[in-house]
């Protein structure tokens, strides 16, 4: 993903955004943490479904623009969706995580999340879930879908999902901080192997934030080499039938389309390229991702 410009997009689309008018904000718990929602019910029998169960982007939120908008035009088609925050390690956790706040998430922190949240939504007596993810939220639902799964999941629709190599992180990590990535992820690695995956890496710049605090475990998870980073990578794993949707004008993830073109040739994966659109799928874009979906999923 193209860090230098993400993180000024999203608080461009994420701080403006309000909740939907009827969405009913849920909680629970979660080792130790609130974990907040926020549920757009389409009708009274909505636990029926299908669900869409929504993932945000990095150190993002349910309210930020492109998932309230996402949640309001499913409801107009008689969907309903629960759009999950990520704690991120902190308690009941609204709106975009401050950089200022020493970090103490990993990666794959969604994964038990999102198992959570589909274990409140079969108490609920929900029968059918699409799992929708944007951006970093894409890989994760990906990731999730690949090595978990679960019987409750029947489609899933990824938004302009991460991509990811070795080579691209490295480069564009030093290209933001004038800093080389390697000798920082080998620091936090024999940190981990010295027992102080806790600890914390003072002053270092990590994500989006610059000058920071993170434990060692949360570095190597964000920045430490993993194929499972680059959803492309995922697909062949995931048996479920899955559209993705790639804007033209997307200037933050590299490469998708070329590297979704050759796995949408398999029945299980559907490739939509919407013209125009950038990475938050704005306006009408967000209306034509909308009518494709609600078409993807009646159609199984």
């Amino acid at each position: 993903m193209r860090l230098t410009m993400l993180f000024g997009m999203v608080l461009a689309a994420g701080l403006l955004a309000l909740s939907p008018v009827h969405a009913e904000e849920v909680k629970l718990e979660h080792k130790g943490l609130t974990l907040n929602a926020s549920l757009e019910k389409a009708d009274a029998s909505w636990p029926a479904g299908p669900v869409v169960l929504m993932v945000h982007g990095t150190l993002a939120h349910n309210g930020m623009e492109i998932i309230t908008t996402l949640q309001g035009l499913f409801a107009d088609r008689g969907v309903s969706s629960l759009a999950i925050n990520l704690s991120l390690g902190l308690n009941d956790r609204h709106g975009m995580y401050d950089c200022k706040t020493p970090h103490t998430h990993k990666h794959t922190d969604a994964l038990d999340e999102i198992a959570t949240w589909l274990g409140w939504l079969k108490g609920r007596g929900v029968e059918r879930v699409v799992l929708l993810g944007h951006s970093r939220g894409g890989n994760q639902a990906a990731w999730f879908v690949a090595e978990r799964g679960d019987p409750l999941i029947t489609q899933l629709v990824l938004v302009a999902p991460a991509t990811w190599s070795a080579e691209y992180a490295a480069a564009d990590y030093e290209k933001r901080y004038a800093t080389e990535l390697a000798p920082l992820v080998a620091k936090a690695e024999q940190m981990i192997g010295e027992g102080q995956a806790t600890s914390f890496m003072e002053q270092v710049d990590f994500i989006y934030c610059e000058d920071t605090q993170a434990t060692a475990e949360a570095f190597v998870s964000y920045h430490g080499p993993d194929s499972r980073m680059d959803t492309p990578t995922l697909v062949p794993k995931i048996s479920k039938p899955m559209l993705v949707f790639v804007g033209s004008e997307d200037q933050v993830v590299a490469g998708l389309e070329d590297a979704m073109t050759p796995l949408a040739e398999k029945d299980a994966v559907e490739l939509e390229v919407i013209e125009g659109a950038d990475h938050f799928f704005r306006d009408l874009y967000a209306e034509d991702l909308v009518d494709r979906s609600v078409e993807f999923i009646g159609a199984q």
